[in-house]
């Protein structure tokens, strides 16, 4: 394991090592044919370590690049199929709560390493079945292990969560002792399904709690590699089980069942919204939600233009769109608007789209056709009520209409309360607004029900001073042209969103996720 540490450079979203970039390309095609002859075959779920079918049958997933590539079939589990993986998992909580805090974070170190020696593999498979391009599926993966390594290290720091209190009497001792709740419930999006399903589940199991995990029904063979790369580090069975199936089935057994003692989900705010409502009743379970955003970018007349385009182009088009963080609506300064806008227009007519496994694709397909159908109709609002400066059509000729590819797409001249520059649309589409000021563009940018991510450019310390202080938003960055609004890295920066982005103000990748999973006990002992 230690040497494909050293051999294999990382990749995250911000950063390639274009010295190793040939290897790194060799290394993804190496992997490409052998993970296509794995695709269009049955897959079970997994609980307490057996593979598990379902009687009432199979769903089967479809690549979004080419409709005619068959993922897989894989089983559409039922409530009984979640009922089955609780009771397991609540049998399994008894030893693994029980495993010295040092063993649990030996095994998740090992999960850690399996990601990163199976990186190609897996990084194969999500532009396959998700249709992520080489740099952003490389990322996830690595993200997934930095995840793990992240979690595991918090442990360590803080010694298991295990804290000397002061004392009232002599002879006294007090300790506050962080434990584990017990059944975790991980349901888990389509756009990071690994990285995201990774962290939620090593949040939970490091801390000694057990976990039934749903993926994304659009992407439950990457949720299968999830759970095999844990299972082969050596986890007790039952200590992580595995289900497909509906929100129907699955899903609603795992938020009404009150044997599952926390929640935690990633994905839109109306079924996340819909999943605490049900999950903290009768009684108040944890829940911890994250759900998106609507997030802007501020150009000032201050600003680096060129740096500005560039960011906003990377973190609006980025996976096509369809990250939570993703930059959907720009809030320039009137005087330097139209210079802006000629640049974003340029740098958005150079984006490459295409087979998300080809190298020089960084724009890939959308998932599927509902996510066509919201990009159109939001192209047809623009066309109507604004702008549309670039882009704007499904791409219907040669390969590509095999698959779920649209253009990347820049609006503008909407009004300032369009339902494009409020709502999240999870598609490639950036909508640009003048504004007179920072203030104005402060104003607009807060005037939302999300909170997740935020950029500015301005070369002026004062107006970021300004941003920082006033900004409603979890994740915020100035200048960076790699992305405006996105690039979140474990141990970097915390992802954490605010008002109706997130339940806990606290977010994954940074630290303070750990100890969302655990409840506290005050221990006193009074020696005679």
């Amino acid at each position: 394991m230690t040497q494909v540490r050293q051999t294999v450079p990382k990749v995250t979203y911000a950063a390639i090592p274009t010295d190793q970039l040939e290897m790194l390309h060799e290394r993804y095609e190496s992997a490409l044919p052998d993970v296509r002859a794995e695709l269009g075959r049955s897959r079970p779920m997994g609980i307490n370590g057996r593979d598990v079918w379902s009687e009432s049958g199979e769903f089967e997933v479809r690549a979004p690049s080419d409709h005619d590539l068959l993922i897989g079939r894989f089983p559409a589990g039922t409530a009984e199929h979640a009922r089955q993986a609780i009771e397991v998992a609540r049998r399994a909580f008894e030893t693994w709560r029980g495993t010295p805090w040092q063993e649990r974070v030996g095994i998740l170190r090992r999960a850690a390493d399996n990601f990163r020696e199976h990186k190609f593999e897996i990084a194969v498979l999500l532009s396959l079945e998700v249709g992520k391009n080489r740099p952003e599926a490389l990322g996830e993966v690595e993200e997934a292990a930095d995840l793990i390594s992240t979690y595991c290290d918090q442990m360590e720091e803080h010694n298991g969560f295990v804290r000397e209190g002061g004392r009232l009497i002599p002879g006294e001792r007090n300790v506050s002792v962080l434990k584990p709740f017990g059944v975790w419930a991980v349901v888990s999006p389509f756009n990071f399904p690994v990285a995201l399903a990774t962290g939620m589940v090593a949040g939970a199991l490091v801390s000694g709690n057990t976990v039934v995990f749903k993926p994304a029904s659009a992407a439950p063979f990457s949720g299968l590699k999830v759970y095999e790369m844990f299972e082969r580090a050596g986890l007790p069975h039952g200590v992580l089980s595995y289900v497909t199936g509906s929100g129907a089935g699955i899903g609603h057994e795992l938020v009404t069942n009150r044997h599952v003692e926390g929640m935690v989900f990633t994905g839109s705010r109306e079924v996340g919204n819909s999943l605490y409502g049900h999950f903290t009743q009768p009684y108040v379970r944890p829940c911890i939600t994250e759900m998106g955003g609507k997030n802007p970018a501020i150009v000032t007349a201050r600003a680096d233009l060129d740096k500005a385009a560039e960011g906003v182009m990377r973190s609006a088009f980025g996976y096509t769109g369809q990250k939570c963080s993703a930059c959907s609506r720009v809030y320039v300064q009137r005087e330097v608007h139209d210079a802006f806008v000629r640049r974003l227009v340029e740098r958005t007519k150079g984006v490459r789209v295409g087979d998300p496994t080809d190298r020089a694709t960084f724009m890939g397909p959308l998932i599927d056709e509902r996510a066509v159908e919201r990009y159109s109709r939001a192209i047809e609002e623009a066309g109507r009520d604004g702008e549309v400066y670039v882009g704007g059509s499904r791409i219907t000729e040669g390969e590509l209409a095999r698959g779920n590819y649209v253009e990347p797409a820049v609006v503008g001249g909407l009004p300032k309360d369009h339902r494009i520059l409020r709502e999240e649309l999870f598609v490639p589409l950036v909508a640009v607004a003048a504004v007179g000021s920072l203030g104005e563009a402060l104003e607009l940018a807060n005037d939302t029900e999300y909170g997740l991510c935020a950029g500015i450019y301005s070369e002026d310390p004062e107006e970021i001073r300004k941003f920082f202080e006033e900004i409603e938003a979890g994740v915020v960055y100035a200048n960076r042209r790699g992305g405006a609004t996105t690039g979140a890295w474990p141990g970097c920066q915390s992802f954490v969103g605010w008002k109706g982005s997130g339940s806990t103000g606290k977010g994954g990748l940074g630290p303070y996720y750990v100890q969302q999973f655990m409840r506290e006990q005050s221990q006193t002992t009074v020696a005679e």
